[in-house]
């Protein structure tokens, strides 16, 4: 997360609300000699209270996870390079703009019993996006297929106990200088900038 405070004006709400929808990150815990880091998609319950995942059962994590241990979700919003002609202001430097949350908690493995319920709430949390096609669900398949898919995979939640969430959209600049940038952030290097764009255009609103 970046260092400066006027980046971390998001509310815990906001904050959230952000992870809950994106429903993808990375997930770290502590490793011998590195982080073990693995991407993942996660349900976020509606008071952000836990995570919930699944992982491959041979992935380190699982190995690991011999007891619940500290662990991390990063969840990566939009971003783009800005340059410093943009700012209309001289002797500026080059810089990039981001949105991005973590959510802090303690990993631990669930219950295989578990699993075949959070699959289905995985699946049925991302189908209703895709309205008006009809949802998959676990019941389309051959029980069979099912029972072999699920043997690779094991349950997992995150108790969160931490939220932060960096926002950094120029809230150091002018609006003049924000208002500048924002009209050109689309045209650079980056991922979504159409989305960091029109948050920086909302931040001015707002502020």
């Amino acid at each position: 997360m970046h260092p400066n405070p006027i980046f971390h004006d998001a509310e815990t709400t906001q904050n959230l609300d952000f992870a809950r929808a994106r429903g993808f990150g990375v997930l770290a815990v502590a490793g011998q000699g590195a982080p073990l880091i693995s991407h993942i998609p996660f349900l976020l319950s509606q008071d952000g209270q836990w995570a919930e995942l699944h992982l491959v059962r041979s992935n380190p994590i699982v190995r690991a996870l011999k007891a619940p241990m500290p662990a991390r979700i990063a969840v990566n919003g939009p971003d783009g390079y800005v340059s410093p002609d943009w700012y209309g202001v001289a002797d500026q430097v080059p810089t990039w703009n981001y949105v991005g949350v973590h959510l802090q908690g303690e990993l631990e493995l669930l219950p295989s019993e578990e699993l075949r319920d959070l699959l289905d709430r995985q699946s049925a949390f991302y189908e209703s996006r895709l309205l008006p096609k009809p949802p998959w669900s676990t019941a389309k398949m051959d029980p069979d297929a099912l029972a072999r898919m699920m043997r690779m995979i094991v349950p997992a939640r995150m108790r969160v106990t931490g939220v932060d969430g960096t926002w950094k959209l120029s809230q150091n600049k002018s609006d003049a200088a924000r208002k500048s940038v924002a009209a050109q952030i689309e045209s650079g290097p980056g991922a979504e900038q159409q989305i960091l764009a029109a948050l920086m255009q909302d931040r001015i609103k707002t502020t």
